[in-house]
C-alpha cells in the first residue's frame, strides 16, 4: 500500500473540527518511524527454549490536542468548545489591560485544553504501512486539563508563583533572554504572561499545558498523560521545552501544517484574529513485538531517542 501523505492545503480548507484534526496524523514528518534496536525474547515449548529476536521500533504519537486561546468557552476546535464554558470561577478571558492604538499591551491571557487526539484507527493504519505500531498514552477526546476547572493554579498562580522555576530568571525558558529571543517562561504554568506576540504567548501557554499533562502529583486539577513501562515498550517521558526528544508540537490552527517543530522556532507566526490557536502534541514512543513468554532485554543501534 502507498504511503499517505498528510496535505497542508486540505486541511486548510476545512475549518477546526474532528475531521481535520484527524487527517492531520498523516504526515511522515512527525511520525519519524525507524527502527531503533533489537528486542531478544525467551520462548519456551515443550520441545525447548529459545532465545527470539525481534526489531525495537520508535516512532511519534499525536497523543493530544492542545488548544491556547484568549476568549473563555472559544476552543478553536469546534466541537470540544462547549468542554470549557465559561463558570462562576472562570469567566472572561482576553489580554490583561484594554490597548489603544498607543499602548503596548504586554499582558496576555490564554485558556489552554488538552484533549486526547480524535485519529485513532485512521492513526493505526498510517503507521501499519510503515511496520509494527506503538500505543500512545492519549485516549481520543479525553479531557486531561480544562484550564476553567483549575481555576486557583491557572488564573491566580497559586502555589507555583513563589516556586523556584518562577522567581529565578534563566530557569525553565522558552527561548532565551540572551539572544534576545524569549517567548515566555514555563512557570508559574498559568494563563498570564507577558509577551507582544500573539502566538508566542499562545504557544508558551500550550507548552505550560503540555509540561503540567506529562507528569503526575502536579498541583493542579488534570488527569496525567502519560503511559507506564512494560517488558518490550518504552513511553514517552516528561515534556521539556526546546526538546523534540521529550515531544514537538504540529500547529493546526490558526495555520495547519504537515510537519512538526518545537517552541522557539524561526517559521512564520501567524496570528489568530480571535486568539484561539491550536496544535497537536507528538511525543516518542518505543516498542518492539511480542516473541517470547520472557523479556531478556534490547540493544539500540544508536543513543538518540526517536
Amino acid at each position: 500500500m502507498a504511503m499517505m501523505v498528510f496535505s497542508s492545503y486540505s486541511l486548510g480548507a476545512m475549518a477546526l473540527n474532528s475531521a481535520a484534526i484527524t487527517a492531520s496524523v498523516l504526515s511522515t514528518d512527525c511520525l519519524h518511524y525507524r527502527i531503533v534496536g533489537l528486542c531478544y525474547w525467551l520462548r519456551c515449548t515443550p520441545f525447548g527454549c529459545a532465545v527470539r529476536t525481534s526489531p525495537k521500533v520508535g516512532h511519534y504519537v499525536p497523543d493530544a490536542v492542545v488548544s491556547s486561546y484568549s476568549n473563555t468557552g472559544q476552543n478553536p476546535w469546534l466541537e470540544l468548545g462547549p468542554l470549557s464554558l465559561p463558570n462562576p470561577t472562570a469567566r472572561g478571558g482576553g489580554d490583561g489591560t484594554n490597548a489603544t492604538s498607543q499602548e503596548n499591551n504586554l499582558s496576555k491571557f490564554k485558556n489552554a485544553d488538552v484533549i486526547g487526539h480524535p485519529a485513532g484507527a485512521l492513526f493505526n493504519q498510517f503507521v501499519g504501512q510503515s511496520g509494527y505500531a506503538c500505543p500512545g498514552a492519549g485516549k481520543p477526546l479525553m479531557p486531561y486539563l480544562l484550564s476553567t476547572l483549575d481555576t486557583i493554579a491557572w488564573r491566580y498562580n497559586i502555589p507555583e508563583a513563589v516556586y523556584p522555576e518562577a522567581l529565578t530568571p534563566g530557569r525553565r525558558e522558552v527561548g532565551s533572554r540572551f539572544g534576545l529571543d524569549l517567548w515566555g517562561t514555563i512557570y508559574p504554568r498559568g494563563g498570564f504572561l507577558h509577551q507582544v506576540d500573539d502566538h508566542k504567548a499562545a504557544a508558551v501557554v500550550a507548552q505550560r499545558a503540555g509540561d503540567i499533562v506529562t507528569r503526575t502529583g502536579q498541583l493542579h486539577v488534570y488527569q496525567p498523560l502519560v503511559a507506564a513501562p512494560r517488558a518490550g515498550y518504552w513511553p514517552a517521558g516528561a515534556l521539556l521545552e526546546s526538546d523534540s526528544n521529550t515531544g514537538k508540537w504540529q500547529a493546526l490552527a490558526p495555520s495547519p501544517s504537515a510537519s512538526c517543530t518545537v517552541f522557539p522556532n524561526n517559521l512564520p507566526n501567524p496570528q489568530a484574529e480571535d486568539g484561539g490557536y491550536a496544535w497537536a502534541l507528538w511525543r516518542p514512543y518505543s516498542c518492539c513485538k511480542r516473541q517470547g513468554q520472557t523479556f531478556l532485554g534490547s540493544t539500540d543501534f544508536t543513543r538518540e531517542t526517536p
